[in-house]
């Protein structure tokens, strides 16, 4: 699943392509699932003629702020969706296997936008859990008003994010997952600050000791920011994250250290652990 780190690429890539442009043509398929509440043709009135003033992100959540007023779209991935443009590489991610697209345009094409100056971009989504809004004011409304704090734009100082933190009953792993405490957050970020931070993902945030809670913010703050500082590009994580060797449920699975890595659920999530340096 892309999370704040993959979300971010995208957002990037849109911000190259559409940022004050206007958009010329928009073409959408027929989806009553990823187009919720709305129809391809209000899609359409809305956004053709407009000009992309912003491309603007919140944890997992992406919308364009355009000229004038409301309404604006609102992009979610979901589980398998992402932004494409021509002759740009796609990112692949690690749970998809060895799949590649090729061509243009993609397959699983859900909106097609162009531009006035020729350029393309488009929203894909295999597995049709993504999510296409409209929103007079996205800020306020939901689900971005709904959301938690987002690590790489407004991190919460140590002592407000452990006492938030330490606030919680619930296991650190699915405080951590929640998109209300913190936006953008998925499982491979969860697990690798756990890691990192030598936590126990069962524990109950509230047994933490303040020290502890800092030491996962200290942990989330490194990792968002080294992952998208590499534009998610997981070859380039640092070797020594947990991230290379996670996947798969593999029981012969080691971290670089030669540690044993473990499997367990937590919150309905697999969480991949290391018992010697978390328990």
């Amino acid at each position: 699943m892309p999370e704040l780190p993959e979300v971010e690429r995208g957002r990037r890539l849109a911000e190259s392509i559409a940022l004050g442009r206007t958009i010329a043509r928009v073409s959408c398929a027929r989806d009553e699932i990823v187009f919720e509440a709305v129809s391809p043709r209000t899609i359409q009135r809305a956004l053709k003629g407009r000009v992309v003033s912003s491309c603007r992100r919140k944890g997992k959540q992406l919308w364009f702020e355009l000229d004038g007023r409301g309404p604006h779209p609102l992009f979610h991935f979901g589980m398998a969706g992402a932004f494409h443009a021509p002759n740009v590489a796609p990112l692949k991610l690690a749970s998809s296997g060895n799949v590649r697209e090729t061509g243009w345009p993609p397959r699983f094409v859900k909106i097609h936008l162009q531009f006035d100056d020729g350029g393309e971009l488009i929203m894909t989504d295999k597995r049709r859990f993504g999510r296409i809004r409209l929103r007079d004011e996205p800020e306020n409304e939901p689900p971005i008003s709904e959301l938690g704090f987002d690590p790489l734009l407004e991190m919460p100082s140590p002592a407000t994010f452990a006492a938030r933190l330490m606030a919680r009953k619930a296991p650190t792993k699915a405080v951590l997952l929640d998109q209300k405490f913190a936006a953008g957050i998925g499982n491979w970020i969860a697990d690798e600050v756990l890691y990192q931070a030598r936590i126990d993902p069962r524990r109950r945030a509230n047994e933490l000791e303040s020290a502890e809670a800092k030491r996962v913010r200290t942990a989330l703050k490194r990792i968002i920011e080294a992952a998208c500082k590499v534009n998610a590009e997981k070859r380039k994580f640092p070797k020594s994250w947990l991230f290379h060797q996670r996947w798969g449920k593999n029981a012969e699975a080691r971290t670089v250290k030669g540690e044993k890595i473990e499997h367990l659920t937590v919150a309905g999530r697999t969480t991949a652990w290391v018992p010697a340096v978390q328990g």
